[in-house]
């Protein structure tokens, strides 16, 4: 969730469901809790093609949204013709024709009685392939996104391929939390222990922005938005310290050679 990468809402579902199944109400209580936390402005919905039912746009609410769309119903040489006349040629190299636009006469589900919803889609005609072979037949790809966003087709296209970050949040909640194997064999107990996960993530998560905002105070120079879990662990959590207890209090004494001493008695205070 947002630029960081803080988990919202954690799903542990069974290998045989669907990923459609269910998810409706997920988007739904998704949606409600980020209500619930006050964010200022919209949110920016991203769905792969599984989830491109059409009672998943009910759900939406005011939210912006991208959802991958599968041109079932069309063909590739139509979808070209279409793209030429009302597309943007994007530059490219020789051989490889880009065309980026919208349509705007196609109905989430097929359903004839849901107001049309705009279809952003980026069109690739190969008539040269990478190698510098010429093609007999022109290769083409098509690819589409429902969204309700109010910008160019291009942006639209950026925006969805950013989920890249995304999967590396799922790879540090699995490696650097080490959650890629759960160890219950019932079910119910791995959703409790992934949810317990979800929590140390954002917890971790929230150190690790709350390190970049002292980066002025910090043995290293910092010019990433964000920390990996991992390495948050390594320079934050993994410190060396002794437990004092003494006089009905309790210390943590750090070694005068902490390197990162003054950022973890800075943060600690700005709680206190």
């Amino acid at each position: 969730m947002g630029t960081q990468g803080h988990m919202l809402e954690c799903e542990l579902r069974p290998g045989k469901q669907h990923c459609q199944s269910g998810t409706t109400a997920f988007i739904a209580r998704s949606v409600e809790t980020l209500q619930t936390l006050g964010l200022g402005g919209k949110c920016l919905l991203r769905l792969d093609s599984g989830n491109a039912a059409a009672d998943n746009f009910d759900a939406f609410g005011d939210h912006y949204f991208i959802v991958k769309r599968n041109p079932r119903r069309e063909y590739p040489e139509q979808m070209l013709a279409l793209a030429r006349r009302v597309g943007d040629k994007q530059d490219s190299r020789e051989g490889k024709n880009v065309y980026t636009g919208f349509f705007g006469h196609f109905h989430p589900g097929g359903d004839q009685n849901r107001p049309c919803v705009p279809v952003a889609f980026e069109v690739i005609e190969r008539t040269i392939d990478i190698d510098g072979q010429k093609l007999l037949v022109p290769k083409l790809e098509v690819n589409t996104w429902w969204t309700n966003l109010s910008c160019r087709a291009k942006t639209v296209l950026d925006l969805y391929h950013g989920h890249g970050p995304s999967e590396q949040y799922h790879s540090e909640l699995k490696s650097d939390l080490d959650v890629e194997r759960l160890p219950s064999g019932r079910l119910c107990a791995n959703k409790i222990i992934l949810l317990c996960a979800m929590v140390a993530f954002n917890l971790l998560r929230g150190l690790g922005q709350e390190v970049i905002k002292r980066a002025g105070l910090a043995p290293q120079k910092i010019n990433i938005p964000r920390w990996r879990i991992k390495t948050v662990l390594k320079n934050i959590v993994y410190c060396a310290v002794r437990l004092v207890r003494h006089a009905g209090r309790i210390e943590l004494h750090f070694g005068k050679r902490c390197r990162w001493f003054e950022v973890i008695q800075d943060i600690a205070h700005s709680f206190a």
